[in-house]
């Protein structure tokens, strides 16, 4: 019987235990830290074998197969001995893949992921379509497939988990955009990030189709340095294209297959130029997909956001709190601060990840009337944007930093979470940081 030994008892993990069992492999699961009470109960359910606060080496290095967790590091000594001794280590969605017998949309890019895969599932769910929403998201991959299969899936995918791929293949991939971010597990080397993301088309082939933002500068060139299998669809806001998806007199227009579909920019549900884009790759998924204009039309319409992402939380004194906790890079929070139409108390900073603050600059200068600072080390953010706003205060609480913007707020400001970094040294993770901030507004 193989041997499978999963490192990491998160979401990813569980299914993948799961999935390794229902296919007959002897699974073991191993977690560093403390695994979490739901996932013990289905790891105890399914008559799993598992630890926590330890890696048995005994236990892991007769390993068949060992899938990694996204978030374990290659450099971890546990996966080194792995490697050093031939065993093959994978990401869960490689292990899945395998068992998936299904039509794969991978989406990835920095930022919009998330909310480009929840407007991808929404019109393709609406047009009829047996489709799972998962990935880096929401379910496991692994999991659906061993209790949830469906048709088709829509997979949100980070560059960790592309980069414990071997022989997975999206049918379409998207790539939204490409700016620096976790370059603290890529050896602060931009290049190997970008690759890591253009991973996605790796094993697509010429019946596939790859959607990409044709404005960005960083796909527009690896484009142009590396040939590429599947057929090609762009998206642009600058620019009239022959065959893609791009803007003409506030109009999304898509282009595919001697078809035309039209839709104004001024209905759709989300505002700011990155939501236009994020609802062309959407929108371009699911023509390629057949769904009906009027779906299209009408699911971009309706969609509401995401939890933790530019979310209106309340107005309080006729000041609007904004919970944009997943905005951990510095792009996003340009999108942010950009999105932003009144003075605003920003409130910033956690687990510095290599950032580099400099394009925020212009619209901190313009947009921002006080920082608050939310992290364990507030130094570099303290020395960037200290000569352009008047008030700036360190705090280490969400319900301090949330007291403080109360008073520095006036009638018609915006007090913005919007923190540009991770957030492992004060949260759980960008979820927990998030809905802190809205209990700690609440209870104002």
């Amino acid at each position: 019987m193989q041997r499978l030994v999963v490192l990491g008892a998160g979401e990813s993990g569980a299914g993948t235990a799961i999935l390794g069992k229902k296919e007959g492999f002897e699974v073991f699961v191993s977690d560093y830290g403390t695994i979490n009470n739901r996932y013990k109960e289905v790891l105890i359910h399914h008559e799993i074998e598992w630890e926590e606060g330890t890696h048995s080496e005994e236990k892991i290095l007769n390993a068949s197969l060992v899938m990694k967790s996204p978030g374990i590091p290659d450099t971890a000594p546990i996966v080194q001995k792995l490697l050093a001794k031939g065993v093959k280590v994978v990401s869960e969605i490689e292990f899945a893949y395998k068992y998936a017998n299904a039509h794969l949309v991978g989406i990835t890019g920095t930022n919009g992921k998330t909310t480009t895969a929840n407007l991808t599932y929404q019109v393709l769910h609406q047009g009829g379509l047996d489709v799972g929403l998962g990935g880096n998201i929401g379910r496991s991959f692994a999991g659906m497939i061993a209790e949830d299969a469906h048709r088709y899936y829509v997979l949100e995918l980070s560059s960790f988990q592309l980069d414990g791929i071997v022989e997975y293949r999206n049918q379409i991939a998207v790539l939204l955009n490409i700016v620096p971010d976790h370059l603290d597990r890529y050896e602060y080397d931009f290049s190997k990030y970008v690759e890591a993301k253009f991973r996605i088309l790796m094993n697509q082939t010429e019946e596939d189709y790859f959607i990409y933002d044709a404005d960005d500068p960083v796909i527009d060139k690896w484009l142009s340095e590396h040939n590429t299998r599947p057929q090609m669809i762009p998206f642009s806001v600058t620019k009239k294209l022959e065959k893609g998806t791009y803007l003409e007199d506030e109009k999304i227009i898509i282009k595919l297959n001697n078809t035309e579909e039209i839709m104004p920019i001024a209905t759709l549900g989300l505002q700011g130029q990155h939501n236009i884009k994020n609802a062309m790759a959407a929108s371009t998924v699911a023509a390629l997909l057949r769904i009906r204009k009027s779906t299209i039309r009408e699911s971009m319409e309706n969609f509401q956001g995401v939890e933790h992402r530019l979310e209106k939380v309340l107005k309080i004194n006729n000041v609007m709190y904004i919970n944009d906790s997943k905005a951990t890079n510095v792009n996003a929070a340009f999108y942010a601060l950009d999105s932003m139409e009144t003075p605003t108390v920003w409130i910033a900073g956690g687990e510095d990840k290599g950032n580099d603050y400099t394009e925020l600059l212009p619209l901190v200068n313009e947009k921002v009337k006080a920082i608050i600072c939310l992290g364990v080390d507030n130094e570099k953010i303290i020395n960037q944007f200290g000569s352009c706003v008047d008030i700036m205060v360190e705090t280490d609480s969400m319900k301090a930093a949330i007291e403080i913007a109360y008073k520095l707020a006036t009638r018609g400001d915006t007090v913005l979470l919007s923190p540009a970094c991770a957030s492992f040294d004060l949260f759980k993770n960008f979820e927990d940081r998030g809905r802190q901030f809205k209990e700690a507004v609440r209870n104002l």
